[in-house]
């Protein structure tokens, strides 16, 4: 599975999902298709999943995670890029490149509004779900490689300097510091 069937499968997990903003449904759909692919395909996507992990490992998006869901951990950085990958290509891609447009997203000003952290763990274990549900085996720890580039030191400061976040992230600020 390469990168375009992977992100065909979130969206048409998307598109079946009665509430697409419920990225854990998107998540169970989405897991549910590779188990009919055949295993090395399952491994592909694995990697694929875990490149797209890599791709939105930065700083800028750390932070804008951070102001969105009021704090947010190695763990919880994580959860959140999951819960973006389960928005589809468009936001993904949008985001990763301009953390701040994820105030344009009404799921997020409604996060804003009841304080709903904006995080989904399910999407890390879509293949890893699938793998066990076609074959009852786990993928094998070597299956898949991570690549996490190096973070961008002009942001290495204190997420919690809401003046310096407000000026770098000035939309997401808006939304979750005022």
């Amino acid at each position: 599975m390469n990168r375009q069937q992977f992100r065909q499968l979130v969206e048409a997990a998307r598109d079946q999902a009665p509430d697409p903003d419920d990225a854990g449904d998107v998540a169970r759909r989405a897991s549910a298709r590779p188990a009919t692919r055949p295993a090395a395909e399952t491994v592909a996507a694995q990697q694929v999943l875990w490149d797209l992990m890599a791709d939105s490992c930065t700083n800028p998006l750390w932070a804008a995670a951070y102001v969105i869901n009021g704090g947010c951990s190695d763990d919880g950085f994580d959860c959140f890029r999951g819960w973006l990958i389960a928005q589809g290509r468009e936001v993904f891609g949008r985001a990763a490149a301009r953390p701040d447009a994820l105030a344009d997203l009404p799921v997020v000003r409604a996060s804003a509004a009841d304080g709903h952290c904006l995080e989904c763990e399910e999407v890390l274990s879509i293949v890893w779900n699938a793998r066990i549900r076609a074959t009852g085996r786990r993928l094998a720890g070597d299956a898949f490689t991570l690549r996490y580039p190096e973070l961008d030191p002009t942001w290495d400061f204190d997420f919690d300097d809401h003046a310096e976040t407000t000026r770098r992230l000035p939309r997401p600020a808006a939304l979750h510091l005022e």
